[in-house]
């Protein structure tokens, strides 16, 4: 039994245009464009480009249009299966596409979705009050753009199935196997909904998978495993309670499933705030705020009447707002925003309002906390601006309205005027609630939020006035630098060294191993401030931290320019032992915390003094030769070389414990001459590892820490301790 609908004209062949003379070139294929040929001719118009982003973009349009069932409250399962022969299938158990005849078009409502632009259920208001597919072409572009389409919909206790090539509608020979290639005949009078089976009255829901059309998409163009996984996790977390399972069966080498299907499943039940959780990169100094609410706004919209005719309109809005946010001791900020669980990585106006309503809503705090906070309400330099608001924030910003305005088909800008006066009216009311309520834990964090956005805002202006310093002759001249600074002569920066020295002990040694023409020294005393458990406004107040950052002349934090760093090369050279590695450890957590771009270029090195100087007797009357080691292992394997090969030693073997015991040549050739010298650079290739790396061993929660120690004891070597 099958359906069957007249079919007013059949859809052209890919690009006639292309193909056609001038003379025959006439209305008539003006009017076939307007159908799905606009699409395969003009295609970044609809999903942006071509590549491997654009094919992405195909996928989303139809993983949302099960999400959308999902929000409706019709759906609480999607599955996504990449198949070995290149093709992707989205299933969902929602209500399935409407099957019975469309009576304006007099097409069924499958062909309908999957062949009409500008034509679905998101359009009247009826079916869905807050949805992703706002346009009405995303299953069309997709079915345009595919070289093979096939959809299947339970529904009324069958499974309805029809197929398509290159968007238009017809039965492929799947004799030979199911794939594009299989011979296709078109429908030439009319278009056939077939039935190929029974399922349980109650079972509804939709099944699509389409073969990519390599036609319009270069075979480099591929589905990101990654990219997917990240999208459906952020989609799990938007809406509470949906699962969906992705799985892998291509065998592609450097993924998951590179041996083996890969199967992974995401449900999430605590929606924005848990989104929040998972994406904070930083220690929190507050707990994950939820703020909610909601507004209405009227709007003129055309209207299709019942004689399908355009007719203005004026409906009422009604505009959600969720937003879940909290700060952190970093100064990174991880902003996200949606508009019915659609990204939009560009913002728009309920991103707008969203910012708007927190400088409003902290400067307000701050000047009413002025005296506390030691803030003057009279000095204009003293205000605190966005940049200063956002450091350390982790905000996930989410609205849910019919009919948003996007501006385009990619869906990246909210457009939307209203919605930020309403973002903007629910966070403002629901944040100064927080920052106000008696509750000691909330008064407790809001204090700390705000000692932080001033903290924030004396970095930035410390840095605004160490910019206003020369790089290089003009600070020198302005003796704004540490007098214990011993610097360079050189003017080139690329040349130039910076070594950040332990003790003035070395600092006496290491000025005569020097090349003063480009290698520069900052002694440092002692430990300094663990900043990873301190605040800014410490860090910026310990005064090693702060000669550091001075010297450099690049700031700090959110501030810092690699640009204006006066120095190409920042060497950490400190004692080859416990203390040594402890003081490394420090500056390597300034660095990284603040500093955090300069490690990113690569460079920020660490020195590598030796660990022993054994002395060669020479042979008749040639001179003592000198051989430096690195490690015991470095030494036992020399002294055994020596030994191998008849050459005498000194039994006195001298092992060094700090810098401030080698004569100047000795730290020239071993640790400084850069035609001898051996530096190791720092690297921070894993950002997220290195975080927790940095979190456990500096971080201010000591339970881990002693638990990583007690780990790692039975690997501890006694005799490599100093005593």
């Amino acid at each position: 039994m099958a359906t069957r609908a007249a079919r007013p004209e059949r859809l052209g062949s890919v690009l006639v245009t292309s193909t056609l003379s001038e003379s025959s070139y006439n209305a008539r294929h003006l009017s076939v464009l307007e159908g799905l040929e606009a699409v395969r001719k003009r295609p970044g118009m609809y999903i942006g480009t071509t590549d491997s982003r654009g094919l992405m973009h195909c996928l989303w349009e139809i993983i949302d249009n099960s999400v959308d069932e999902a929000l409706g409250g019709h759906c609480d399962r999607i599955a996504i299966v990449l198949h070995a022969d290149s093709s992707v299938e989205v299933h969902d158990n929602g209500r399935g596409i409407p099957v019975d005849v469309e009576p304006k078009t007099g097409l069924t409502g499958v062909e309908v979705v999957f062949t009409k632009l500008h034509a679905g259920g998101k359009f009247g208001g009826g079916s869905y009050t807050a949805s992703g597919g706002l346009h009405g072409v995303g299953a069309s572009v997709v079915n345009a753009l595919s070289s093979r389409l096939d959809v299947e919909v339970d529904r009324n206790a069958r499974t309805h199935r029809m197929t398509f090539h290159r968007g238009e509608p017809g039965t492929f020979d799947d004799s030979a196997g199911r794939g594009p290639d299989a011979p296709f005949t078109p429908f030439l009078e009319a278009s056939e909904l077939t039935i190929v089976g029974k399922v349980p009255k109650a079972r509804t829901g939709t099944r699509v998978r389409y073969w990519a059309d390599r036609q319009v998409f270069p075979k480099t163009a591929v589905f990101s495993y990654d990219e997917l996984v990240a999208r459906v996790r952020q989609t799990t977390f938007l809406v509470p309670g949906l699962t969906v399972t992705v799985r892998d069966e291509r065998g592609l080498p450097g993924t998951p499933g590179a041996d083996a299907p890969h199967e992974e499943t995401f449900v999430h039940h605590g929606g924005t705030v848990d989104f929040v959780d998972f994406l904070a990169p930083d220690t929190a100094i507050t707990e994950t705020w939820r703020l909610t609410g909601s507004g209405s706004f009227t709007e003129t919209v055309p209207v299709l009447d019942g004689r399908g005719h355009l007719t203005s309109q004026e409906v009422t809005r009604e505009c959600e707002v969720d937003v879940a946010l909290r700060w952190g001791t970093g100064y990174e900020t991880e902003l996200r925003s949606f508009v019915n669980i659609i990204s939009t990585p560009k913002g728009g106006t309920h991103l707008a309002g969203l910012e708007q309503a927190l400088v409003k809503t902290l400067r307000k705090q701050i000047e009413l906390n002025a005296r506390r906070l030691k803030v003057s309400t009279k000095d204009s330099s003293e205000r605190v601006e966005k940049d200063d608001i956002m450091a350390g924030l982790t905000a996930v910003l989410t609205v849910r309205l019919s009919e948003p305005q996007f501006e385009g088909q990619t869906k990246e800008v909210l457009g939307t005027g209203p919605v930020r006066g309403i973002v903007a009216k629910v966070v403002e009311g629901e944040l100064s609630a927080v920052l106000t309520s008696p509750k000691r834990d909330l008064k407790g964090q809001s204090a700390l939020v705000l000692e932080k956005i001033v903290a924030e805002m004396r970095a930035r202006l410390s840095a605004r006035k160490q910019k206003e310093i020369s790089r290089r002759k003009n600070a020198l001249e302005s003796s704004a630098l540490p007098s214990k600074l011993a610097d360079c002569r050189s003017d080139d920066v690329e040349r130039s060294e910076l070594f950040i020295v332990e003790g003035d002990s070395a600092l006496g040694t290491a000025k005569l191993a020097r090349s003063s023409d480009f290698q520069a020294l900052l002694p440092i005393r002692g430990k300094i401030l663990n900043v990873q458990k301190a605040s800014i406004s410490d860090m910026l107040r310990n005064a090693e931290c702060a000669a550091i950052i001075q010297v450099l002349g690049a700031g700090s934090g959110r501030s810092f320019d690699l640009e204006a760093a006066r120095y190409g090369k920042v060497v950490l050279m400190t004692d080859a032992d416990v203390d040594g590695a402890h003081i490394r450890t420090l500056l390597l957590t300034l660095f990284f915390r603040y500093m955090r771009p300069l490690v990113d270029a690569g460079r920020v090195f660490a020195a590598v003094p030796p660990l022993h100087r054994v002395e060669v007797i020479g042979a008749g009357s040639r001179k003592n030769e000198y051989i430096y080691t690195y490690s015991e292992a470095e030494l036992a394997a020399t002294l055994k070389k020596l030994q191998k090969s008849g050459r005498r030693y000194k039994e006195d073997i001298q092992r060094y414990k700090g810098l401030g015991e080698m004569d100047a040549d000795q730290l020239a050739e071993t640790t400084m001459d850069p035609r001898h010298r051996t530096l190791r650079r720092v690297t921070a290739q894993h950002a997220a590892a290195a975080e927790s790396v940095f979190e456990l061993l500096m971080g201010s929660e000591v339970a881990p820490r002693r638990d990583f120690i007690v780990a790692g004891a039975a690997q501890l070597d006694r005799a490599r301790i100093d005593a």
